[in-house]
C-alpha cells in the first residue's frame, strides 16, 4: 500500500498513542487501532485498560457499551468481560465457557498519552516508548498541554510524511509558523534504532508570522527547527527562536521556545488518528496559542486528506519525482518498511537445549 510495498500497511509491533490520558474514564471509548476494534476504559482504581472492542457473541461494539465494576458489559445482550479479557457472565445461561474471552492489549500511561501495542504482546517492551526527557516533555520551566485530536481520512503514512518533510512549513503554513528558510536552509539527519532526527539551523532569518505578528518582533532571528521521529508513529518537534547577532536585543536571548508532540496512529487503511500536544514555558498564553495553532493543524489535515483523495483517484503506487528535501521522508519510509518486513519474516527463536 503506497508508499510501502504491496501488502504492507502499518507496523504492528510498536507503541502507538490510543488516546490522551484525560480522554479515558469510566465510560468505555471505542477506537480502531491498525484495523483492530479496541475498547478503552479505566478500572475503579484508575488503571487504564484496552480490550478487544468486539463482543464475540453478535459483534456489538464494546466501546459503546457500559461498565459494571471493572467489567465491561455488552450493551446488546449483557455479556460481561473482565479486564483480563475473560468472560465473567452470560445472563442467558448459568455457566461461562473458559474459551469465551476477548483480547487484551498492552496499554501504558506515559506522559499525557495512553500507548497501545497492537502486535505480539510478548514483545511489548515499555523501554521502547519515547523517553520523556529526550522529547523535552520534562524540560525545566515547561508545562505540557494536550491540545487537539483529529480523525483524519487518510492512510497514516501521509501524516508521517508531512511531519518528516518540514519544507512544507514555508508554503502550507507560510501565513503562520513558516518562512522560506524552512525550505532553503539544508537540514542535518541522524539515525538511531527506531529514531530518526532532523535539524535545520537558520541564522539571521526573518521571523515567522507567529513571532512578527503575535509578538510584534520584526528583527532578525536565529532558529533551531527540527523533528525527532520515534517509530512507528510519534514525532517530537523543536521550534526555538533567539535574538540574532544583528537583532535589536542581546544575541542568543530566547524569543520563543516550544516542544510540540505529534502522535500519528493508523486506524484503518484509509483513516488515522492525529494527536497534537505541546510543552511551553508560557502557561498564561496557552489558550491564545491553542487558538492560533488550531487552523495550522487543520491545514495539515486538509493537505493529507486531499493527497489521499488523489491517491484513490489514480490508484496503485504512482511514481514520485523526488528531490533533495525528500531525504528524511524516504529514510523514514525505509525504516518503517524494514520493521514491517521483520514482522512478516521474523528471525527464528533460539531454543535452549539442556
Amino acid at each position: 500500500m503506497y508508499p510501502f510495498r504491496e501488502g504492507s500497511f502499518a507496523v504492528k509491533n510498536g507503541w502507538y498513542v490510543a488516546a490522551f490520558g484525560e480522554e479515558v474514564g469510566r465510560e468505555p471509548m471505542a477506537r480502531t487501532i491498525v484495523g483492530l476494534p479496541v475498547a478503552l476504559y479505566r478500572k475503579e482504581d484508575g488503571t487504564a485498560i484496552a480490550v478487544g472492542g468486539r463482543c464475540p457473541h453478535r459483534h456489538f461494539p464494546l466501546g459503546k457499551s457500559y461498565l459494571r465494576g471493572d467489567d465491561i458489559v455488552c450493551g446488546y445482550h449483557g455479556i460481561s468481560f473482565g479486564p483480563d479479557g475473560q468472560c465473567t457472565d452470560i445472563p442467558s445461561q448459568d455457566f461461562v465457557p473458559r474459551a469465551y474471552r476477548i483480547p487484551v492489549y498492552p496499554l501504558v500511561e506515559h506522559g499525557m498519552w495512553l500507548w497501545i501495542w497492537p502486535g505480539d504482546p510478548a514483545l511489548a517492551d515499555p523501554a521502547l516508548l519515547p523517553d520523556l526527557d529526550d522529547i523535552g516533555y520534562t524540560a525545566a520551566g515547561m508545562t505540557t498541554h494536550a491540545m487537539f485530536f483529529n480523525e483524519v481520512q487518510c492512510r497514516y503514512q501521509l501524516l508521517n510524511d508531512n511531519l518528516l518533510d518540514l519544507t512544507h512549513l514555508a508554503f502550507l503554513h507560510g501565513t503562520s509558523i513558516g518562512t522560506i528558510d524552512n525550505a532553503r536552509v539544508p537540514e542535518t539527519l541522524s539515525r538511531e534504532p527506531r529514531v530518526l532526527r532532523s535539524r535545520r539551523l537558520i541564522k539571521g532569518g526573518n521571523p515567522p508570522p507567529s513571532i512578527s505578528e503575535r509578538r510584534g518582533y520584526t528583527g532578525k532571528i536565529d532558529s533551531v527547527i527540527g523533528m525527532d521521529f520515534h517509530l512507528p508513529g510519534f514525532h517530537a518537534g523543536i521550534g526555538d527562536h533567539f535574538e540574532a547577532s544583528d537583532g535589536p536585543g542581546i544575541e542568543g536571548e530566547p524569543i520563543q521556545l516550544s516542544r510540540v508532540f505529534h502522535a500519528v496512529t493508523p486506524s484503518t487503511r484509509g483513516s488515522s488518528y492525529y494527536f497534537f500536544g505541546m510543552a511551553t514555558p508560557d502557561t498564561a498564553g496557552v489558550p491564545a496559542t491553542k487558538q492560533f495553532l488550531e487552523p495550522v493543524i487543520a491545514e495539515d489535515v486538509f493537505a493529507s486528506e486531499e493527497i489521499e483523495k488523489m491517491l484513490q483517484l489514480v490508484g496503485g503506487s504512482p511514481e514520485e519525482f523526488m528531490n533533495k528535501s525528500d531525504k528524511t521522508t524516504v529514510e523514514g519510509r525505509r525504516m518503517l518498511q524494514a520493521m514491517m518486513d521483520l514482522e512478516d519474516n521474523p528471525p527464528p527463536r533460539m531454543v535452549s537445549v539442556a
